[in-house]
């Protein structure tokens, strides 16, 4: 994944020109993006809009550093608590400098908070049909290599999604197996057939210290019906047990049935993001 890095003065911003298409059209993406204030971030935003234009490209969106398997969209909204671990971030007035620039929201998402006891308690009992086990905490880059198997087909329909190679996503996953709990890395499988048809990713929210009060409930992905609430009771389950107090329902679109699951478990929602594009055809 290649890029360009344009400066300018109070503003920086990375252009990729390999970025998932918008509605079919040709669209680079800007990531990396940081500006001292909204009138300088817009100027350069206009200014990149304008270098891709003359290239060919029909769209721009971002902030995206690429694709959606790195760092992308912008804080919109936020009840000011800390940043939880693998967040993305912004500075406030980021979202007015996409604005400016002529860009809308074109994505919508959220992040939210909930007592891991009182979730727990709403879960309903597992499927018989689905069998959920832990990761044993040997052989990783095995593990997350069946992983990736599954989520090449869990992802696929996803808005802006983009398929990355094995040995790319191996490359992302493997610098975090130190900071791994395994009671929270969890496989669904069907308890008929035993093929993979679910996992869930969970770690600690370290960003609070060494001894977390908050568990992320990063990713999970499932393929079969009732895989997605057996994996979410062993996760909420498992969190429980470990001692941990909030779990955090992290970065979830606002159109997907885990939004759904998050509202009707009691969730608070304490930031949201937005996604933004611009067509340049107008």
């Amino acid at each position: 994944m290649t890029k360009d890095v344009i400066k300018s003065d109070g503003a920086r911003a990375a252009i990729y020109r390999d970025a998932p298409r918008w509605d079919g059209m040709k669209t680079a993406s800007i990531g990396d993006f940081r500006c001292e204030d909204a009138e300088t971030g817009a100027a350069l935003l206009r200014q990149i809009t304008e270098t891709v234009a003359t290239e060919g490209f029909s769209a721009v969106i971002g902030p995206m550093n690429g694709n959606t398997w790195n760092s992308y969209r912008l804080v919109s909204e936020s009840d000011g608590r800390s940043p939880f671990l693998m967040e993305p971030t912004s500075n406030s007035h980021d979202a007015e400098a996409f604005k400016q620039a002529g860009f809308d929201t074109i994505g919508r998402y959220f992040s939210a908070s909930a007592s891991v006891a009182d979730t727990l308690a709403t879960l309903p009992q597992a499927d018989d049909r689905i069998e959920v086990t832990t990761w044993d905490g040997t052989k990783p880059e095995e593990h997350f290599s069946n992983v990736y198997d599954l989520s090449i087909k869990a992802f696929s329909d996803n808005a802006f999604y983009t398929p990355i190679s094995r040995e790319v996503f191996l490359e992302m996953y493997m610098p975090f197996v130190p900071l791994l709990r395994k009671e929270l890395i969890l496989l669904a499988r069907d308890s008929a057939t035993g093929e993979l048809v679910g996992f869930l990713f969970g770690i600690p929210n370290f960003q609070e210290g060494q001894a977390p009060e908050s568990v992320i409930l990063k990713t999970y992905a499932s393929l079969q019906p009732g895989a997605g609430r057996a994996l979410s009771k062993a996760f909420h389950q498992a969190a429980h047990d470990l001692g941990f107090k909030t779990a955090i329902h992290a970065l979830i679109h606002d159109d997907n049935d885990s939004a759904e699951r998050s509202r009707m478990h009691g969730a608070t929602v304490f930031r949201r993001y937005d996604l933004m594009g611009l067509r340049i055809d107008g």
